[in-house]
């Protein structure tokens, strides 16, 4: 429920060839089902809900031309700055499942309105996920946010990849320290290319995957059928 498919519009596959490579990658691995999510972030990659509808449908017909017995869906991965904003005043939000949305924040320092944009996304209908929350630095020190998330209803996502050491160690501490408190309600693969598939392919022993997998806890499973 996080990766970046769709070609050409952000940081992840390049090209078609390489979304029919990751996706016949991703049924290798067992994955029934894939909730795409490009980035929508006005300083870089100022998607709308159109382009992407438009690259899904691209995307579930190759797919379909390659013979790929595979579910596709898309929604956004929305990074938390103004325009942002703008999206949640008009409703041109794209959601996964039952209203869900995936939000992202700088990497650099916590956005002075994540609580305002998360109390507004609630009070519009929709219910937040913070994708791969162990990844920001700067709140390993504070597991209160973390925690401050979750007293807010805002399910916490974590990267598959968190586990491997792909992103450092201090990541993988923290990431398997969320599921080992039982605080991960999704994991997601955030695939950008072919690497992060041999990484998942990695983690795919590692202990905390499999606590997270067996607790009973992740929405994952919500998103079929």
């Amino acid at each position: 429920m996080h990766s970046h498919l769709i070609p050409g519009i952000d940081d992840g596959s390049p090209t078609m060839a390489d979304t029919l490579a990751l996706l016949d990658a991703f049924r290798h691995h067992g994955y029934q089902k894939v909730v795409t999510t490009p980035h929508i972030m006005s300083d870089f990659y100022r998607n709308t809900s159109d382009v992407i509808r438009r690259g899904l449908d691209e995307v579930r017909e190759a797919s379909h031309q390659a013979g790929f017995k595979m579910e596709i869906e898309a929604a956004a991965e929305y990074y938390i700055d103004d325009y942002f904003e703008q999206l949640i005043a008009k409703k041109d939000i794209l959601t996964i499942g039952d209203n869900y949305v995936l939000i992202e924040m700088s990497f650099v320092s916590s956005p002075p309105m994540l609580g305002k944009v998360t109390f507004d996304l609630q009070m519009a209908g929709y219910k937040p996920i913070l994708a791969h929350p162990e990844r920001y630095m700067y709140w390993h020190k504070e597991w209160d946010k973390y925690e401050g998330m979750m007293d807010r209803d805002i399910d916490l996502q974590v990267n598959i990849n968190s586990l491997s050491g792909a992103y450092g160690p201090e990541v993988a501490k923290v990431a398997e320290r969320l599921i080992q408190e039982g605080m991960v309600s999704w994991l997601g693969t955030d695939c950008h290319h072919m690497v992060h598939m041999e990484m998942m392919h990695q983690s795919r022993r590692h202990p905390a995957l499999h606590k997270a997998l067996e607790s009973g806890l992740l929405k994952n499973k919500t998103l079929l059928g």
